[in-house]
């Protein structure tokens, strides 16, 4: 496609997006009008008055823009989940648990991006990847390094990524190594504040594309002062804040020694835990946690393909979302193997089958079975890929609705490389978003927009 831009145009097209989880709204041949700041001023689809006015006074004014056949609009993905330094080796060091994955591969691989000319290439990689993707707003952990951390900040304005992004707190000496930590609590503080500053005053960020985070890598790797301090943090600057939570069995068994609590109640007294908050995984929540969760209007990243490796257990999605809690989808790169949300949806879905029918043939039909509804589908997945993830973060983006941000990705189901087959007398409405959901591949994603812009590469 050729079209740079949409802002101050109008778009004519079909799609699909799921404000609410569950269900999906077909659009067929909506106008969509889209302001000179991003915004989308209004959706008028055929049926509804003054379409046919709109179609025409834009037609006039040569604004009206129009989606090939065979092609789809969706709302951009929005993961929950990122640790920006492991792209690097995304795919790999997957065979060990969690403790030694990150003692063995992980730590020595975040502390390279002391050298900034290594952060600023792999970073720039990343970015245009995951917009490739179809990734639209990423929620990043960094590294301790500032100067990495700005980098990425920057890439991430340049490319035309809406982003949140943390500098990593993590001084505990306990758990962490010497070549790579805060080396003091005020180390920890002060350069979170540093990061605040830089995202907030960065003379780019106007339209405020990037937010600063409070990160707290998670409780093993913080000392106590340490959390007591973000949580001071992230209540004077009403930022973001993410952690992980109840990630795995070792993790959850190590703040329960520590705490005497889990993450949830832990994160909870130290100020951690709020409307803008993101927890990551949260696989082995009690029903007083997500109960707390709920309370508090906090959020759980899902990654269900990360959990398969790390967490031993699968997350209850269907569950979470039935109680009300806030819900996002994340790729956990490089906890999970794939940077696609799309492979992330498709994982949601086959773990949520497993959770409710169980896994060990040996048992009977009923044993095997959970005993709860679990599973969901490609409905609910698609949701927590785009509205759900933009309302666990408390942004504008994820549908197509007026005030929202236009942030879009257009499906070509005919890409000759792609790996889309839509059969006319088969695939109709909601049909060919669920081919969409399973089959798509980045081949299929020919256009990226955030704020009506263009994004990715040059």
């Amino acid at each position: 496609m050729s079209i740079s831009t949409l802002r101050n145009k109008t778009l004519l097209a079909s799609g699909f997006h799921a404000p609410v989880p569950g269900e999906i709204d077909v659009l067929t041949d909506v106008l969509i009008a889209v302001d000179g700041e991003g915004a989308i001023r209004s959706v008028l689809k055929p049926a509804e008055e003054g379409y046919e006015a709109a179609k025409q006074a834009a037609i006039a004014s040569g604004t009206l823009e129009r989606l090939p056949e065979g092609s789809y609009l969706l709302p951009g993905f929005v993961d929950c989940h990122v640790h920006a330094p492991q792209y690097p080796q995304l795919g790999g060091a997957l065979d060990v648990p969690l403790e030694v994955w990150l003692q063995t591969y992980t730590f020595p691989l975040e502390a390279r991006y002391a050298d900034l000319a290594f952060a600023k290439r792999a970073y720039s990689l990343l970015v245009e990847d995951l917009i490739a993707n179809g990734t639209t707003t990423a929620l990043y952990f960094a590294t301790v390094h500032q100067d990495a951390t700005r980098a990425l900040v920057d890439i991430c304005l340049e490319k035309g990524q809406r982003a949140l992004i943390g500098k990593v707190a993590m001084d505990n000496a306990e758990s962490c190594p010497d070549y790579y930590r805060d080396v003091s609590v005020d180390a920890a503080l002060e350069g979170t504040r540093a990061l605040i500053d830089y995202v907030r005053m960065h003379p780019e960020n106007g339209e405020g594309r990037v937010k600063p985070v409070v990160t707290p890598r998670f409780i093993p790797s913080c000392t106590d002062a340490a959390l007591e301090g973000l949580g001071a943090i992230a209540r004077e600057c009403g930022c973001h804040v993410q952690t992980h939570c109840s990630e795995s069995d070792w993790e959850h068994g190590y703040v329960l020694s520590r705490h005497g609590v889990t993450d949830t109640e832990s994160l909870d007294r130290f100020g951690l835990l709020g409307r803008h908050t993101m927890l990551a995984h949260s696989n082995l929540l009690t029903a007083s946690d997500m109960e707390k969760i709920r309370v508090r209007e906090a959020a759980v990243a899902h990654c269900p393909l990360s959990n398969a490796y790390f967490a031993g257990a699968v997350f209850p999605l269907r569950a979470a979302l039935e109680k009300g809690l806030h819900v996002g989808l994340g790729t956990d790169i490089s906890g999970g193997p794939s940077a696609s949300m799309l492979e992330n949806c498709r994982a949601a879905v086959t773990v949520s089958r497993m959770l409710e029918t169980g896994v060990d043939p040996a048992a009977g039909a009923t044993d095997r079975a959970g005993g709860q509804p679990a599973r969901i589908d490609f409905r609910h997945a698609f949701h927590v890929a785009t509205a759900g993830g933009a309302k666990a973060l408390d942004l504008p983006v994820g549908q197509f609705s007026p005030g929202y941000r236009f942030d879009a990705i257009v499906i070509d189901t005919r890409a000759k490389a792609g790996s889309i087959r839509l059969w006319g007398e088969f695939d109709s409405g909601e049909g060919i978003l669920q081919k969409i959901v399973f089959t798509a591949s980045k081949a299929n994603i020919t256009t990226v927009w955030v704020d009506g812009d263009v994004a990715g590469r040059e």
